[in-house]
């Protein structure tokens, strides 16, 4: 059976001073970097003795996600440019508020972008498939992924088989620090066990055991 841990980032600076994320690339709080510690204790636990695989998205709150997680399960983290966040173009390195203000294209469809030299979700979507079709037909039996909100969303969408196009009318959206464990049956068979699950950031987890 395949398991696949995917992991949102916890809190990060852009999280609590109302600043865009997006590829800005902004560090964990100091809680952001105790929640990851968190998750990274709990997931050791949950996946005792599993021999696993730690993919990253290459900014900087999810390398030191990946880290603290990696430390926990003595695994070092194989930094990914697909796993990053949406690029929202010229709105990087602005405000929230600057972001509502100077929208250039109200996003209504997967192909509308906010912002010149943005990415749709559909662009997204594109930079993110091989990377999943990858991890799918790997070997690997356990994989973690750490990335960001719209990013797993995406991930969620594929990893049920959407299509890219279905999510003109559907979306998947998490909360920082939110764990998902799927599973794939040696028959095919798609389980998701956990979605976004939050009790990894504080309380008892209990063991991933499929």
């Amino acid at each position: 059976m395949k398991r696949i841990v995917a992991i949102q980032h916890p809190q990060s600076q852009h999280h609590v001073n109302g600043m865009v994320g997006s590829w800005t690339d902004w560090p964990l709080t100091e809680l952001g970097l105790a929640q990851a510690e968190a998750i990274g204790q709990k997931l050791a636990a949950a996946l005792q003795g599993q021999d696993a695989v730690l993919y990253c998205s290459d900014l900087l709150r999810a390398q030191q996600t990946a880290e603290q997680i990696g430390r926990r399960l003595q695994l070092t983290p194989i930094l990914r440019k697909e796993l990053r966040e949406r690029n929202l173009g010229r709105c990087c390195g602005k405000s929230v508020q600057w972001l509502r203000e100077n929208m250039e294209q109200p996003e209504k469809t997967i192909d509308d972008r906010l912002f010149s030299y943005g990415e749709s979700r559909r662009d997204t979507w594109n930079r993110l498939q091989p990377f999943f079709t990858e991890i799918m037909a790997s070997s690997q039996q356990t994989i973690l992924v750490v990335s960001h909100g719209d990013l797993l969303g995406l991930f969620h969408a594929m990893f049920l088989g959407l299509e890219a196009e279905n999510l003109n009318g559907y979306r998947f959206s998490g909360p920082a620090g939110g764990v998902s464990h799927l599973a794939v049956e040696p028959d095919g068979a798609k389980i998701v066990w956990r979605l976004n699950d939050l009790s990894y950031l504080s309380g008892d987890t209990g063991a991933f055991r499929p």
